[in-house]
């Protein structure tokens, strides 16, 4: 998912194909969930509520519990990359499901005076409910034989962000072609170009 209008002040990425996996996202290339805000745009981003929810009662202890929940949903994923031994990160797993115990946001559908149909909460959510989706999303992810199959770490170079790859054949590479990908076309054409700039009079560059 390309940056949404909500989250490009804060330079967010939705490129992972779950929202676990977005929310593992937010530490690089520097930490985004410093403060409020960018936890709004990030949450609203992600589409834990609908895009115009104004999420004004998020305080400051909400960031400090998602960057907990990313750091025990980031060890039990690159655990399972890795095939480590899954017994060292029984904390984390404790953790995951504490916070999947929670409600998530109940959904509405409520009709517009057109008559289509959009989707509202009932009642604001609390910091538990948006921990408790993205939990169970990563639960989902976790114990699903099929999409657990799909996970990659990107082919970037120093990127460590981790997506699912739904590709026909698996052969994605990268988190996002436009950022990643876009880099290493832009670095094998810089390395083709030096290749033919120092190449020998009379050689043809294959």
């Amino acid at each position: 998912m390309a940056l949404g209008t909500a989250t490009e002040p804060y330079e967010l990425r939705f490129d992972a194909g779950r929202s676990c996996l977005d929310l593992l996202a937010t530490s690089h290339p520097h930490e985004h969930l410093d403060g409020v805000a960018p936890l709004r745009a990030w949450i609203r981003g992600a589409g834990l509520v609908p895009p115009d929810t104004p999420l004004t009662h998020a305080d400051a202890s909400w960031p400090p519990a998602f960057r907990e929940l990313r750091s025990a949903v980031d060890r039990l994923v690159r655990s399972w990359l890795s095939r480590g031994h899954p017994d060292r990160y029984d904390v984390d797993l404790t953790r995951l499901n504490d916070a999947a115990r929670a409600a998530p946001p109940v959904p509405r559908a409520v009709r517009e005076e057109d008559g289509t149909l959009v989707r509202e909460l009932e009642g604001q959510p609390d910091c538990a409910a948006l921990l408790a989706a993205v939990a169970r999303d990563a639960v989902e992810l976790l114990t699903d034989p099929v999409a657990r199959a799909g996970l990659r770490q990107c082919e970037g170079d120093n990127c460590p962000i981790v997506y699912v790859d739904t590709s026909r054949g698996r052969r994605r590479r990268w988190c996002s072609s436009e950022v990643c990908g876009n880099r290493e076309r832009v670095a094998r054409h810089r390395r083709r170009a030096a290749l033919a700039r120092n190449q020998l009079p009379g050689m043809r560059l294959l």
